[in-house]
């Protein structure tokens, strides 16, 4: 275990996937909350996530701070920081584009509400495979491999129904240029949360033949 002498450490670094795990899911929750046009319970989902984000932010902080300050895991310091800031950016990424959904109100045709969907749940499931593949990191480097496929197979599969739904949206011909530019800005926005989980699983990649030397 990287922090079987810091068991402080080992617990923030628990709440910080605790609550990159829990983003994903309010994230997912929200999607769904819009498309159903409950504005109560999309409004709750979005304060949640802001809340769960500015969390993520104190942790990783705190983390960080405990690193330097007390000298801890000097040969994995660099790895385990990389690791706080890219996840920091998928949670960020959710923040970013669930607020925008609240901001700009994108106005979705009912037959794309499945693909939407659809789109965030790959997403969100490549999300939290990277989170489970973090805590193997921390505690069993080998398993590792057992969940990082799983974080490129959702990545891929986002980037398939994005495709598939952007094609279908500017093919559409009763949908004018402006509303199918609208839709893809969003569309984009949920799968690169997708992207971002792939790019701690790239880290991941790395550090794991590293450590494994």
């Amino acid at each position: 275990m990287l922090f079987k002498k810091t068991k402080m450490l080992e617990r923030k670094m628990d709440e910080f996937l605790d609550v990159t795990s829990e983003t994903g899911l309010a994230f997912l929750e929200a999607i769904k909350n819009y498309f159903d046009n409950d504005q109560v319970k999309f409004n709750n989902h979005l304060e949640k996530i802001n809340d769960l984000e500015n969390r993520a932010d104190v942790l990783r902080r705190e983390i960080e701070s405990q690193l330097y300050t007390e000298t801890l895991i000097p040969e994995s310091r660099g790895d385990v920081l990389a690791l706080l800031e890219t996840t920091d950016n998928v949670t960020n990424q959710v923040k970013e584009t669930i607020l925008d959904f609240s901001i700009e109100a994108p106005v979705v045709p009912r037959d794309l509400h499945k693909d939407f969907i659809n789109l965030t749940e790959h997403s969100v499931n490549a999300m939290d495979e990277v989170v489970k593949a973090i805590r193997h990191f921390l505690r069993n480097p080998m398993a590792v491999r057992d969940y990082l496929h799983k974080v490129y197979y959702y990545e891929k599969e986002a980037d398939k129904v994005a495709e598939a739904l952007k094609r279908k949206i500017f093919r559409s011909e009763t949908l004018d240029l402006s509303t199918k530019s609208h839709l893809r800005f969003f569309i984009r926005h949920i799968d690169s949360v997708a992207d971002k989980a792939e790019d701690v699983a790239d880290r991941l990649t790395i550090y794991t033949i590293k450590r494994s030397i």
